[in-house]
């Protein structure tokens, strides 16, 4: 991942295996992560059971805040695809009982059709 994408937010693929070794702890038993993306320092996991994004504040980032959302909680999501001048790739969240979606956004190395269809795969369920 480049600097200048870090800087504008967007997220870079991680290898899974790389994601469990890291995050392995919040992981229930039996639970895999099947994709991982991360910014500079915050990182967003599908697992085979829920998204799980991990928000480091502060200076150092030893405070890290985990959100679980199981993804029966997602109302509905869209993904909007990297265009000519717009260099990035976007996906909001909408989860049950709140007006604002969560928004990430992707730099041009991530697959965005992947990502359509993990959240189509677990959303559906």
């Amino acid at each position: 991942m480049g600097l200048f994408d870090g800087i504008m937010g967007n997220a870079s693929r991680v290898d899974p295996r790389a994601a469990t070794k890291e995050f392995g702890r919040l992981l229930a038993q039996g639970e895999e992560i099947h994709a991982a993306y991360q910014l500079i320092r915050d990182s967003f996991l599908f697992t085979d059971r829920r998204l799980v994004l991990v928000d480091k504040q502060g200076m150092t980032g030893r405070k890290v805040e985990y959100h679980s959302i199981p993804y029966r909680s997602i109302t509905h999501f869209s993904v909007e695809t990297a265009g000519t001048f717009d260099l990035d790739a976007e996906l909001k969240i909408w989860l049950s009982g709140t007006a604002e979606p969560i928004t990430k956004q992707f730099g041009k190395g991530v697959d965005v059709y992947e990502v359509q269809a993990l959240m189509s795969a677990y959303v559906s369920r």
